[in-house]
């Protein structure tokens, strides 16, 4: 169970006031950037509302503290809603509405605005997530990894990671965009080569919204399979320079927020825990202590230009707790496998953007690199030699050029990509394969140049009934011949959307996708120093999908929804070694991919959705999402029959309810029910001998019986209350946050361990070659509690 309490204070004036609340912003055209005279905006949900000036700028005043949302309404152009804004009496918000020409009036049928509104590129699989929903979501510690769980095909790993697994895909299959500049991980401590980590990167005091691509990717984001993350952020206040600091239960942070000059704004933050205190004070066996920075400085040099410099980085560091006395069974086994990591990551990028008469270019601009040091010492004994020494860096430099332009019926985005590549990997390891001990050492360093076109053509036909959008894209590189032609890697995609009444509508998607190997497969060499899997031609992995769904909205504030879909792989990297496709791997600590691989894997996952939203924020403060989740998720073994992947649930179901009351209480829950996720038994046998033992420290698992056992399903619920406190320019907030409340976990099967005699030496048997072992039950999924105290002035 995780328990947190977190007091936020804002000090200003100690003047008592309620319905103090202000917010201040601009119209402007979404092709041009053009500001918008006398354009009707209201609160939605209520009567309050203005109209912007001749310069396209307005003020709300006399509001309710709370989250909500602008609407904007101007003749010729389709109504326009601003991301969500937190109103309080401490600081004035910013909003910026930006509204679509309407191409005619439309006929029989018209289309109500909709918080939950697609785009014509993805009018399926595409989820809009709030401020509110992130601020307030229980049990996930405003963590987007946590957050996104509550929507429809997400499966996770262990409560203790946030791997991000979408309708049956491996945690490796998504993409990360941070105001349009590409982010390579969103946790820390990450897994090189997936997605995965315990603790986000991304400070949800930056964000005003997700947009979360389950499926029907735009054309212009690449290099993905199952997910594409959109995050957007908050601009810098344009009026002061203001501080908060922050004091939580288990991180310091620091943020700046204000103008530079009359045309820069910046906001920047950096964190810091002490979890690696807290966690030797209570005996865990692991310290770890994380870093973080985030940034983003705008400049709008005028209504037609603009520069943002955004930038994000992490330091990890991950230290083994060698001074716990007399450890228990549980305690030894971590210790005894998990090795030490230190790992530091960034992203730094300009976006560019020009708007024309009816169109905008982008040109992004940006670097990425990721520094991961990996070491162990058998038994953790540092006077022997190392079992395994691992030192790689990842550096990308990018280029992308984008144009959305309006001709005439049509919208049309179409551009270029450009990608500068360098791998480095320093390796020596001692692992147990094929019955005996084998010694890995290499040095690898490649460089390799990646590049892509894309476009993507959208249209409305029988009086905007109908929308269609098709999409091409391409993608090569000189890693290889068999990745060079980029014909090989065209990606069509087609979406229609039909509203077969004001209500009621059907949508689709089909697409193939494409996504490069992780680097660490490219980069991988043999014990004669040969690039193994380019001999091996390793080739991008493919997958094609195939979606259906309907939906209805009642209202603006009402939407239920149901698709079902269809995924195929193929070419995906499969492990010489233990005869598995690498889309079972990635759930854990460490590397993935850096074996010997063939591009001979086959896959498939399956399934259905179901979507409930309610966002009543403005009148009743009820905010509802419930979701249905049945997924099959399979991979071909050698004999060509399919096998279930690691993140074959079958059955995952989310509830979240949060509720505002009088006197500004608030209360939310979030029960979330899992099916059981297949798991692979042990070879015992082979985990006894003493020198398979030394060299990994832990069981190996019997692949002959891959994912021939399941757990048993588990069920978390997640409490919050909260109370705030309104004055006349400060506030105060205290929320009380418990994850997994009340729930049955089985994540993993029990440990195993060697067994000691009464002197405490390890039992040998079998003339001192193997080691005699025991099997302790797993307590995987029991979180300790934490407590702390947050401040912010």
């Amino acid at each position: 169970m995780l328990c947190s309490l977190i007091l936020p204070i804002s000090l200003f004036q100690p003047a008592m006031a309620q319905s103090s609340g202000r917010i201040e912003g601009l119209v402007k055209d979404a092709n041009n950037n053009e500001p918008l005279p006398f354009v009707n905006i209201i609160v939605k949900g209520t009567q309050i509302g203005t109209t912007s000036d001749l310069d396209g700028k307005f003020i709300l005043t006399g509001l309710d503290p709370g989250f909500v949302t602008l609407q904007a309404s101007f003749v010729g152009y389709e109504t326009g809603y601003s991301p969500e804004v937190q109103v309080t009496n401490a600081n004035v918000a910013f909003a910026e509405i930006k509204l679509s020409a309407k191409e005619k009036l439309l006929g029989e049928v018209v289309v109500k605005p909709s918080l939950f509104r697609k785009t014509v590129e993805s009018p399926v699989s595409l989820q809009r997530i709030g401020v509110s929903e992130i601020e307030t979501n229980p049990g996930s510690n405003r963590d987007i990894s946590k957050v996104i769980r509550s929507f429809p095909g997400i499966g996770s790993g262990a409560s203790f990671r946030s791997d991000i697994i979408v309708r049956g895909g491996g945690p490796s299959e998504s993409r990360f965009y941070l105001d349009g500049v590409e982010i390579p991980n969103i946790n820390h401590f990450a897994t090189q080569g997936a997605s995965g980590g315990p603790v986000g990167i991304i400070n949800a005091d930056f964000l005003t919204g997700v947009n979360y691509y389950s499926g029907a990717f735009p054309a212009n984001r690449g290099n993905a399979l199952s997910g594409v993350f959109e995050f957007t952020q908050l601009d810098g206040n344009p009026e002061k320079l203001k501080y908060r600091g922050t004091l939580g239960a288990s991180e310091l942070s620091l943020t700046v927020d204000g103008p530079i000059n009359d045309k820069t704004t910046l906001i920047f933050s950096v964190r810091r825990s002490y979890l690696s205190m807290l966690f030797d004070l209570i005996g865990l066996p692991f310290l770890p202590t994380f870093n973080d920075y985030q940034m983003k400085l705008k400049t709008r040099f005028n209504p037609k230009n603009e520069l943002s410099i955004i930038s994000i980085g992490a330091l990890d560091q991950f230290k083994l707790n060698l001074g716990i006395k007399n450890p228990d069974a549980q305690q030894e086994y971590i210790l005894a496998n998990i090795p030490v990591n230190e790992q530091w990551s960034y992203a730094i990028g300009g976006v560019y953007k020009h708007y024309s008469d009816k169109s905008f270019q982008t040109i992004v601009l940006s670097r990425n690199m990721l520094n991961n040091r990996t070491y162990k010492y058998p038994d953790n004994d540092e006077s022997r030699p190392k079992v395994l020494d691992y030192t790689s860096q990842e550096i990308e430099n990018k280029f992308r050029f984008e144009n959305s332009a309006r001709k005439g019926s049509y919208k049309l985005v179409y551009g270029l990509s450009g990608e500068y590549v360098k791998y480095n990997n320093a390796t020596s390891q001692q692992i147990y394969a094929d019955g005996g001990l084998q010694s890995i050492n290499y040095n690898t360093d490649i460089n390799l140049f990646k590049w892509g076109l894309f476009g993507q053509a959208s249209k409305t036909f029988l009086d905007s009934r109908l929308t269609t959008s098709l999409g091409v894209r391409m993608d090569a590189n000189d890693y290889s011949s068999g990745m060079s032609n980029p014909l090989d890697q065209f990606s069509p995609r087609l979406s229609a959307s039909y509203s077969l009444t004001e209500k009621w509508s059907i949508n689709m998607n089909t697409g193939r996708y494409f996504q490069l190997p992780a680097y660490t497969s490219l980069g991988y060499k043999n014990s004669a120093g040969e690039l193994v899997n380019k001999s091996n031609n390793l080739k991008y992995i493919q997958s094609d999908h195939f979606i259906v769904g309907a939906q209805y909205q009642r209202n603006e504030n009402f939407i239920t929804s149901v698709e079902g879909f269809y995924k195929t792989y193929s070419n995906y990297p499969f492990s010489v070694r233990d005869s598995i496709s690498l889309a079972s791997k990635g759930a854990d600590f460490g590397v993935i991919g850096d074996e010997e691989v063939t591009s001979t894997g086959k896959g498939r996952a399956f399934g259905f959705e179901l979507l409930n939203r309610t966002k009543l924020e403005e009148t009743l403060k009820l905010n509802i999402i419930v979701s249905y989740t049945f997924v099959i998720s399979q991979y071909k073994d050698l004999s060509g029959d399919y096998l279930s992947t690691n993140w074959d649930n079958k059955h995952i179901f989310n509830l979240t309810v949060f509720k505002g009351f009088r006197k500004n209480w608030s209360a939310g829950i979030k029960w979330r029910f899992v099916g059981g996720q297949p798991y692979t038994p042990y070879d015992m046998q082979s985990s006894s001998l003493k020198e398979a033992w030394d060299v990994t420290g832990r069981a190996l698992l019997d692949y002959n019986e891959m994912n021939s056992l399941r757990l048993a399903s588990f069920h978390q619920l997640d409490l919050r209350v909260d109370k705030r406190f309104y004055f006349n320019k400060w506030s105060l907030m205290a929320y009380f946050d418990i994850q997994n409340a009340y729930g049955f976990k089985a994540e993993q099967p029990d440990y195993v361990v060697r067994k000691k005699d009464v002197n405490g030496n390890y039992i040998l048997v079998d003339n001192g070659l193997r080691y005699q072992l025991q099997r302790i039950p797993s307590t995987a999924g029991t979180v300790l509690p934490t407590i702390g105290v947050m401040i912010q002035f």
